[in-house]
């Protein structure tokens, strides 16, 4: 069994990545809409 303190952290690492994702997702979208500009 994984101690309680491990498991928050290991959820912290995920949101960040998925908070990250939906960054690059944003840049993405806005570097789409310039090009069609």
């Amino acid at each position: 069994m994984m101690p309680k303190k491990k498991k928050k952290a290991a959820k912290k690492k995920v949101a960040k990545k998925k908070v990250a994702k939906k960054k690059v997702a944003k840049k993405k979208k806005k570097a789409t809409k310039k090009k069609k500009k």
